[in-house]
């Protein structure tokens, strides 16, 4: 990546907190105007790094570079980015316009070009015509749009997400999904979005990075980060899948998975890396239910799951050496609980991990 195309550059982040250590060693190129996410479960340092950008909490270690310049030492006022929180923190008692250009007002931005600022942004997020409201006569999808529209008003090279759609009801948080995604488009921004939400980092990231106890476990597109997880764990966390125990005999070329030693199942893997004993990763999908005898692995529906576009199946193997298989089925199915089933893998879909 050229330094011309890189908005911000962590190089070896470490940040301690005493003897403890919430980020390790990460490094994270963000591009200049995509949309990036960093996905986690609670505690992994996700809102650590979010800090050390904004200049909230400075790295223990490494560098942070902001359009090139280093950024360590400076402060947040002195830093061109924005933050939107969770809490969204607008100002009751002001009007929606008044919020918006609070930050211009305090620059010393004049009346004239702050109102005008002001306009474009309530247009940007479709708010023309709210601008003499007050927050609390908005609804809660229209007073996120309200804390974006602050947030960008002074066109920051950075805008910083710190999970705010994590307090909305499902279908407004789809809603504020597609809208959010629509204002990146309109402002060609840099966005870098926090959140421990899978389904909203991968449905509008460009790129995301998983991490996981201070450390990034993979960088990658959605689609690279579903279809080829780097480690078992983002395999477990990003999606559903089946994690099974196995052995790669590097005895054939290209080398061979076996699963667990009472189940007769091949897995071609090509040049797969990883040698001995291993865990498989096999998303549910990738399951295709046969009739008995007739696929790899024999077993009993105990449970069902409908979900209206598909229907996951709990199915117990034969083989006990197996554990419970999770497998997805497009639309409904009408597989009875103790149906007895068989089920065939989809040898192109199988990642492995060494133990």
């Amino acid at each position: 990546m050229t330094e011309s195309s890189t908005a911000v550059q962590l190089d070896d982040v470490r940040k301690e907190f005493g003897d403890t250590i919430a980020v390790d060693g990460i490094d994270i190129d963000l591009r200049r105007g995509e949309f990036f996410s960093l996905l986690g479960p609670s505690g992994c340092g996700k809102t650590t790094t979010l800090r050390m950008i904004s200049g909230f909490e400075t790295p223990t270690d490494g560098s942070i570079r902001i359009e090139g310049e280093d950024v360590v030492h400076r402060p947040p006022n002195k830093r061109n980015t924005n933050l939107v929180f969770q809490g969204l923190s607008l100002f009751p008692h002001m009007t929606v316009a008044e919020n918006i250009g609070y930050g211009l007002k305090k620059e010393g931005v004049e009346a004239g070009e702050r109102e005008q600022l002001v306009e474009k942004y309530l247009d940007i997020v479709d708010l023309s015509g709210y601008k003499n409201r007050k927050p609390q006569d908005l609804s809660g999808g229209q007073q996120q749009r309200v804390a974006i529209a602050r947030a960008l008003v002074n066109e920051p090279d950075i805008l910083l997400l710190d999970e705010p759609l994590s307090s909305l009801d499902r279908k407004l948080r789809q809603e504020m999904q597609v809208e959010l995604q629509e204002i990146h488009d309109r402002v060609e921004s840099t966005f870098f979005y926090v959140t421990h939400d899978q389904d909203v980092a991968m449905s509008m990231s460009d790129r995301l990075a998983v991490m996981n106890d201070g450390h990034i476990e993979q960088i990658g597109t959605p689609k690279q980060i579903y279809r080829e997880p780097a480690t078992a764990f983002v395999a477990d966390f990003i999606g559903d899948t089946n994690l099974l125990d196995g052995v790669v005999e590097n005895t054939t070329h290209p080398p061979r998975l076996e699963l667990d030693a009472g189940t007769e199942v091949t897995v071609e893997l090509g040049e797969s890396p990883a040698k001995g004993e291993v865990i498989a990763s096999i998303r549910p999908e990738e399951l295709e239910v046969t009739d008995p005898g007739m696929g790899a692995i024999d077993g009993t529906v105990v449970d069902s799951f409908f979900h209206g576009e598909r229907t996951n199946l709990v199915v117990e193997p034969d083989d006990d050496s197996l554990p419970e298989l999770d497998v997805s089925i497009q639309g409904r199915s009408d597989l009875p609980d103790s149906e007895k089933i068989s089920i065939d893998l989809n040898p192109d879909a199988v990642s492995v991990y060494a133990k």
